[in-house]
């Protein structure tokens, strides 16, 4: 069996008594330590107008992880491209791969990242933009390429640059647009459960060879919450599911301390709407979320997991990393 590659996404979620710069702080020894324990890449996510997020200007905290860091590969997961001119994209990336050759992602998605009226208020014309995503990348892959020397609009700082682009989704869409463009494609299963099987489909059915790539690639996100215990694990959760409630709610917060499991809690966690939300999320011991995932990577058959840690100690959540480090190393000892 192939080799899985495991991969984090980070949205700098800011919980409850910590400053953003003490978030920031915490990414950045989160990426150092995946480095040293294997992970593939460091991703963050693009998000706007959220109190508990403070992944919204990208590229800088990707150059800030960049720099901290010596090998693991940074990136976005993603860029929301109609909320951005493709020329500063390039400029930005562009910039970044210059300082960091070989090491840096450009993911990119169609979504806003945000609520209707602050995409408004980054970009009047974010509905059309979002309507041209297609040509929005072409655009971005003309800036990138050498033969773009000619043209009267270039991003100099882009061209011949080694950027890797990504297209990420969470709907079938994308599968189409990935597969069309011979382009590597990561699925937001980690909130969006509804259509994965269905676009793993399209986008291998549909696949076209491209010069970035010759076979499919696909990754797909996955909430991991690893402890010592099944009953620690459970406990961490609570923080989770109090911030899934408030996204399903309107009643966005910093991400709350955990709390023994209470009933109240454990009902609202088998609502059907969480359930769906977090449908791929894998809590536990080692051993427990060692069988999860052994089952999901047989499920859809993806290259790479992309894991999504949300928990209110940075503490705990470097140890769940770790712990999810291990479960993945065995995997692949297991498949090899």
């Amino acid at each position: 069996m192939k080799k899985i590659e495991y991969s984090i996404l980070d949205l700098a979620i800011v919980s409850q008594g910590s400053s953003l710069k003490e978030t920031f702080d915490n990414s950045l020894l989160l990426a150092q330590t995946a480095e040293n324990v294997g992970y593939k890449r460091f991703w963050l996510a693009e998000h706007h107008n959220s109190i508990a997020i403070g992944s919204s200007a990208t590229s800088i905290l990707i150059g800030n992880i960049a720099e901290g860091t010596k090998t693991i590969r940074v990136g976005s997961g993603g860029i929301m491209l109609p909320n951005h001119s493709p020329l500063i994209i390039a400029e930005q990336f562009g910039t970044l791969g210059i300082l960091y050759p070989n090491r840096i992602d450009l993911g990119l998605g169609r979504a806003p990242g945000t609520d209707q009226l602050t995409a408004q208020a980054i970009r009047s014309d974010f509905f059309q933009a979002a309507q041209s995503f297609p040509l929005e990348i072409e655009k971005i892959q003309r800036y990138f390429s050498t033969e773009n020397a000619d043209a009267k609009v270039r991003a100099t700082l882009a061209e011949g640059v080694d950027v890797p682009l990504y297209i990420l989704g969470s709907s079938t869409d994308s599968a189409h647009l990935a597969a069309k463009k011979g382009l590597p494609y990561a699925f937001a299963s980690h909130f969006a459960t509804t259509h994965l099987m269905n676009a793993l489909k399209i986008y291998h059915n549909e696949f076209q060879p491209s010069s970035e790539l010759e076979k499919p690639y696909t990754m797909a996100g996955v909430n991991i919450i690893v402890a010592d215990t099944d009953e620690e694990a459970e406990r961490i959760s609570t923080s989770l599911y109090k911030m899934i409630v408030g996204l399903l709610t309107g009643n966005r917060g910093f991400m709350q301390a955990p709390v023994d499991m209470t009933e109240e809690l454990r009902e609202l966690s088998q609502n059907s709407s969480v359930q769906q939300m977090l449908k791929y999320s894998f809590i536990g011991s080692k051993e427990t979320v060692k069988k999860q995932v052994k089952q999901f990577i047989a499920d859809t058959q993806v290259d790479e997991l992309i894991a999504v840690t949300n928990i209110y100690d940075g503490q705990d959540r470097i140890k769940s990393y770790q712990l999810f480090a291990e479960i993945m190393k065995e995997l692949n000892g297991e498949n090899s």
